[in-house]
């Protein structure tokens, strides 16, 4: 018979330690889990990217989508930490559930535009949109993405929606309408400005929607329960009032209250 490895846990107690100490390890090694509106999707990353040279140590991941379905999902449990939403009534929501750590705070002011990979978008207004030439018109879905939902009120405004019914394709979330915009799917597409200044799409011209036509584009950030007791994601969260966060944001199009 072989010889028993004298240091073998044998007892219950000593097994019981040893998942501990093991569950343990996984809990420290978790990244930080970051959902954020798909406006975010280059600024955020260059945010991220700037936090890393200061902070090596942190694994950080971002996952970008609607405000609304990641609302959904944390209400049904998706670990995330740190919620940046397109609209602050969804981490208002979520305070009001009680599966907030922090109170949710302002982090900036969006902007919709026109904007098109084939056509001078710079020339055209919302009323140009009802134009036999126009086929297809990209917006992100109003029903769960506030982008969708402020180009909707905008044309509503200039008193065209129901004359472009018929040519409205619907994106996922705004990256999905810049994206289907960029490809062809659809002529021109009402997309996030902090998405048209990425270099990519900025080749192409643009045409700023008057905010008077919409509510505002008003992004707010929280501090989920689960990322609470996480020092990272209070870290992080301060760091987007920073110099260099904002420096970003404003890089990309984005405005902040007073300004």
């Amino acid at each position: 018979m072989a010889p028993r490895c004298s240091g073998r846990i044998s007892s219950m107690r000593g097994l019981s330690l040893l998942l501990l100490l093991w569950c343990t390890g996984l809990h420290a090694s978790e990244p930080l889990r970051i959902a954020a509106a798909s406006d975010l999707r280059y600024a955020l990353d260059d945010i991220v990217a700037a936090y890393r040279q200061m902070h090596a140590q942190t694994d950080i991941e971002v996952l970008y989508g609607s405000s609304g379905k990641m609302t959904t999902q944390i209400i049904h449990g998706a670990p995330f930490d740190i919620f940046f939403s397109a609209d602050i009534a969804y981490p208002e929501t979520l305070r009001e559930r009680g599966m907030t750590a922090t109170a949710p705070a302002v982090y900036a002011l969006g902007r919709i535009v026109i904007w098109s990979n084939t056509l001078d978008a710079a020339s055209l207004t919302l009323e140009d949109l009802v134009s036999d030439d126009i086929r297809r018109i990209a917006i992100a879905q109003p029903a769960h993405a506030p982008y969708g939902l402020r180009a909707k009120e905008a044309l509503q405004s200039a008193g065209v929606w129901e004359a472009v019914q018929g040519k409205l394709v619907f994106g996922e979330n705004i990256a999905h309408a810049a994206q289907m915009t960029r490809s062809g799917a659809a002529q021109v597409g009402i997309i996030a400005l902090s998405l048209a200044m990425f270099p990519d799409l900025a080749a192409h011209g643009y045409h700023v929607i008057d905010d008077a036509l919409h509510q505002p584009l008003t992004q707010g950030y929280v501090v989920t329960r689960r990322g609470g007791d996480k020092p990272e994601a209070r870290a992080f969260a301060d760091f987007m009032a920073s110099e260099t966060a904002h420096g970003i944001m404003l890089r990309y199009g984005f405005r902040f209250n007073g300004e």
